[in-house]
């Protein structure tokens, strides 16, 4: 099934799209390079120089962990005579702007930092290059040196399609339990094992006259909002995608699912909450008024920022709480670098050559512990990276267990099917976040919501 997105239909069905399109966009070169030495990526045996004299732009998100790497980027310049242009671009808007680019193919991004479930609809529109022939051409790769297989198996499962590889991820993100060690000592908690264990901690903590609230839970509406969080409830409580070849997104295991959350924030969390996204809790959490959350490890820079928290020193981890099926499940997210199909050829060559540099072991070392800036990657994608000492002391300063929870969660937890990874999903997603906040804000009950989005659903699967 073909969803075949055009400039126009993609705009309408983004609301607010063509607003948000017209902030100017910021242009970025990398800085000087903290180290020059090259001889770690000639050591490959491969020619970095084939497609010298070729420029490339790449889009990606203001984030530390983009701006770590373009700081580098002078050294792949240098190992590669190929002029990178970066381009930054928000979140809400990379996703819009990258697919009218890719929909135009006009190549203005030679590879961008890419939604994982976004691949189904680029590789549904041929938008996106199958990147195995990269991997296994002898001339443009160095298997042994580039040990593909060392970059963590969800994400790169997630950036597969009908086991066709289209991204290579460069960062990401597992999906943990963070929470107050004082207050549940004090209090003689543990953390939560499962969700029941989980809701009876909120409420041991909560204590709103005080100002502290038992839990949070990010509810802002979005694809990669609320969305990002109901997945794993849904699939932790049973819940199936497909039932009979149907995408199915009500249903006993989907009310169940979305009870437990909308009774959580309810209960337990501020009522500003349904209109949280993850800065909002972590922010939150950093000033002493939330006792615990669920969201993406990375936001234990956030609650560990040494300006604004208040919390530095009390915090610890856990993995996911398991649901009723006992599964513990978390997000697969990640940014990814696909290649542009309607590049020319020897472009694409020269944006593989960046995209093997950028996830390649040497750079993910050099973007994280060994950086010489203020700011440290968490989201590193290679396992050696995460065993290695250095960066075991780095992301142990987090707190207690931040990285056996992190490192347990990537490697037991995740689900490649955490959320439908259909061409659709940018509609679906929305119109899902649309129901879940409905229910959150009791706009609706959780069965109404349900079996609404059920209905708008339904044609979209159709064409």
């Amino acid at each position: 099934m073909v969803f075949r997105s055009t400039r126009r239909t993609f705009l309408k069905g983004s609301v607010g799209a063509s607003a948000m399109l017209l902030g100017a966009p910021a242009f970025l070169r990398g800085a000087a390079a903290q180290d020059n030495d090259l001889a770690p990526y000639t050591s490959a045996k491969i020619d970095w120089k084939q497609a010298s004299g070729e420029s490339i732009t790449v889009a990606v998100i203001p984030a530390s962990y983009f701006d770590n790497l373009i700081s580098i980027a002078p050294q792949f310049q240098e190992l590669t005579g190929i002029n990178v242009r970066f381009e930054k671009i928000p979140p809400a808007q990379i996703r819009q702007k990258c697919v009218i680019d890719l929909t135009s193919k006009t190549g203005t991004y030679a590879t961008h930092a890419a939604d994982p479930m976004y691949y189904a609809l680029y590789a549904a529109n041929k938008w996106a290059e199958p990147l195995d022939r990269y991997l296994n051409d002898a001339s443009l790769t160095d298997k042994a040196w580039f040990n593909f297989d060392d970059i963590i198996p969800a994400w790169r499962g997630a950036d597969s399609v009908d086991g066709k590889l289209y991204g290579i991820p460069y960062d990401g993100e597992v999906t943990i339990q963070v929470y107050r060690k004082d207050l549940y000592e004090a209090k003689g908690l543990k953390p939560a094992d499962n969700l029941e264990a989980f809701v009876a901690n909120a409420a041991a903590l909560n204590d709103p006259g005080n100002r502290i609230w038992g839990a949070a839970l990010r509810g802002v509406a979005g694809a990669g909002q609320n969305m990002y969080i109901y997945p794993s409830i849904f699939r932790e409580f049973g819940g199936e995608w497909f039932k009979g070849g149907k995408l199915t997104v009500n249903g006993p295991e989907a009310e169940a699912a979305l009870t437990w959350y909308v009774d959580l924030m309810r209960k337990y969390a501020p009522a500003a909450a349904q209109n949280w996204n993850w800065p909002d809790i972590a922010d939150a959490f950093s000033q002493g008024t939330i006792g615990a959350y669920i969201d993406a490890h990375s936001s234990a820079s956030v609650v560990n920022n040494a300006d604004k928290s208040k919390v530095i020193g009390k915090v610890a981890y856990a993995r996911w709480p398991k649901g009723p099926s006992g599964k513990r499940v978390t997000s697969i997210w990640n940014w990814g670098f696909p290649i542009n199909a309607a590049l020319p050829d020897k472009r694409k060559k020269a944006t593989w050559l960046f995209i093997q540099w950028a996830a390649s072991a040497e750079t993910q070392a050099r973007t994280s512990y060994k950086f010489a800036g203020p700011a440290k990657r968490s989201g590193v994608n290679r396992t050696s990276v995460w065993k290695d000492p250095a960066y075991i002391k780095l992301m142990s300063s987090f707190g207690n267990n931040f990285v056996e929870a992190a490192m347990d969660s990537l490697q037991h937890d995740t689900d490649v099917d955490w959320r439908p990874r259909v061409p659709q999903w940018p509609a679906i997603g929305d119109t899902m976040a649309t129901a879940i906040q409905s229910a959150l804000a009791g706009q609706a009950t959780v069965k109404a919501a349900l079996d609404d989005a059920q209905k708008r659903i339904e044609p979209m699967m159709k064409g």
